[in-house]
């Protein structure tokens, strides 16, 4: 039986690792992200690769840095054939990677080269593009840069978000590995590198990028707005104050008023003038100290002052 040592942390990492339990592959351990704290109450929440790994009764590791670290120690005694990642969350020391029989392989949800790094599906949809897929490729000291062994693509919809293509390319992911495990197994995958000159990164998205500039066009803030939903969630300043912004749509009306400023307000959204004369409809979004709430709830309640001419900063 193949023994594995599996790596990852957030939902779609839990698929995966049901999908090689399943299949029969021995799950030596399950390496994972420390607890941490969540919410405004800061209450202490194990990740979900966590408690998928306990449901399956697989000893959990948890170190804060794997590189020097007992657990790192641990894993490399194990007599593992094979290291799967995926969305794992920390760079691995080659002497880690090379440990097993059979090397390391990633699980990544771009289609690389284009996307090298940790957001790689926040990209994909801030960019506006049409596709994204999956790729599985072997790991090598550079990140993400190993030779791909196989790979599938799959469409983004106008109404997917991060949180509904991490479902999706998730369970693309376990449908691919265990399709490719047995051939990979008795070494018939091929090895095809990577085409460097293709190559793009997708970097953690950082706070200043989390907020919309209204001088694009209406199409490219809703893209950044799913692009940044369920989180980090895009925000706008408006009177001094962090507004977040849920959920819009791109609408046909064009206009001359000045990008961010409030054209139209309805009984149940506003709109909002963006770049090249676009508008975009604002229908949920999440004023500071606040819970989500519909633009009608907002617009009934702390918004109620708003008037057409206001402005988004």
């Amino acid at each position: 039986m193949t023994k594995i040592i599996f790596m990852g942390t957030p939902g779609f990492s839990v698929p995966i690792l049901d999908g090689l339990v399943e299949a029969g592959y021995e799950v030596l351990r399950v390496v994972t992200q420390p607890d941490r704290p969540v919410g405004r109450k800061k209450i202490l929440t194990p990740p979900p690769v966590k408690e998928a790994a306990l449901k399956h009764n697989i000893k959990v590791l948890q170190p804060e840095k794997i590189s020097g670290s007992a657990e790192m120690d641990e894993i490399m005694t194990l007599g593992a054939d094979l290291i799967v990642t995926a969305a794992f969350g920390q760079f691995l020391p080659e002497s880690l990677l090379e440990s097993p029989r059979l090397g390391a392989i990633n699980v990544h949800a771009s289609l690389l080269p284009k996307y090298r790094g940790g957001a790689p599906v926040h990209y994909s949809i801030i960019n506006g593009d049409d596709k994204t897929g999956v790729t599985i490729m072997r790991m090598i000291k550079k990140m993400d840069a190993g030779a791909i062994l196989t790979q599938e693509s799959l469409p983004i919809e106008k109404t997917d978000d991060v949180g509904s293509m991490f479902e999706k390319l998730s369970l693309l992911g376990k449908k691919m590995l265990l399709e490719m495990l047995p051939d990979f197994l008795e070494g018939k995958i091929k090895d095809t590198p990577q085409e460097e000159s293709q190559v793009t990164y997708s970097p953690n998205i950082t706070r200043e990028e989390e907020q919309i500039d209204w001088q694009k066009t209406s199409r490219l803030v809703d893209s950044q707005v799913r692009g940044m939903r369920p989180w980090p969630v895009a925000y706008t300043m408006y009177q001094d104050s962090r507004v977040k912004i849920w959920d819009t749509m791109v609408l046909e009306e064009t206009t001359t008023e000045k990008p961010g400023t409030i054209i139209q307000i309805n009984k149940k959204n506003f709109w909002v003038a963006c770049g090249e004369g676009t508008v975009l409809q604002i229908n949920d979004l999440q004023p500071a100290g606040k819970g989500r709430l519909k633009a009608v709830e907002y617009l009934n309640g702390v918004g109620r002052e708003m008037e057409v001419g206001n402005h988004f900063e």
